[in-house]
């Protein structure tokens, strides 16, 4: 049964969403005004719309940083977006902040899976290899087996593809997808572009390698 769409619930809609009025008005129309589908179709269309921007130019943004309590870790990263506008908005500043946390409590390697070098990325698979051939799986399976840790890899050590530390559980988001929501929200293309992690007593700091976009 269709629910009455009144000016309060697009109101309420807006502002969790930050949709337009006539966006959010088109969404409860199209979920008979069931608040949480129009929720779920706003977000769909968002995330969509973000896809289509991930090739614009980020000239803009901002270098955070992060200590943790007691000093024994450091961040710096930047983030990138569009326009000094979207870069002065506490969302984006947000984002930023809640990126360092997750650097200094995650410990990337990279940005992004394509920054991992080739070299290091066949080592790993020839390893995997040998692991598996040692744990005695079959050779049908092998290279199912090998990608499977691949990503692993990938999760563990790439910043776009570990799951996002504030969410709770195994279904949780990636830090991709977290980046796409926020891209969805202020309409301009956001990038992660380099941080450096240090911890005390370390060698080297950890450095997360600069996107070629």
């Amino acid at each position: 049964m269709s629910q009455p769409i009144t000016a309060e619930l697009v109101r309420q809609l807006r502002e969790q969403t930050g949709a337009g009025i006539m966006d959010c008005k088109m969404a409860l129309t199209e979920s008979d005004g069931e608040f949480e589908r129009a929720r779920d179709i706003l977000r769909a269309k968002g995330l969509a719309s973000a896809q289509k921007r991930s090739g614009r130019q980020t000239g803009e943004g901002l270098v955070e940083s992060y200590i943790h309590p007691g000093g024994r870790i450091g961040v710096l990263l930047e983030v990138n977006c569009e326009t000094d506008f979207v870069a002065r908005t506490d969302q984006f500043k947000a984002l930023a902040h809640d990126l360092a946390l997750q650097v200094a409590g995650a410990s990337p390697r990279w940005v992004r899976r394509e920054d991992v070098p080739a070299a290091l990325l066949e080592r790993e698979r020839a390893i995997y290899r040998d692991q598996a051939l040692r744990e005695g799986k079959s050779a049908e399976r092998l290279d199912q087996i090998i990608d499977g840790r691949v990503r692993k890899f990938y999760e563990t050590f790439c910043l776009y593809e570990q799951p996002w530390l504030r969410d709770e559980g195994s279904k949780g988001r990636q830090v991709s997808q977290v980046i796409q929501e926020v891209i969805a929200a202020t309409r301009e293309n956001i990038a992660v572009s380099r941080f450096v992690r240090f911890e005390l007593g370390e060698s080297g700091a950890d450095e997360g390698q600069p996107d070629d976009a």
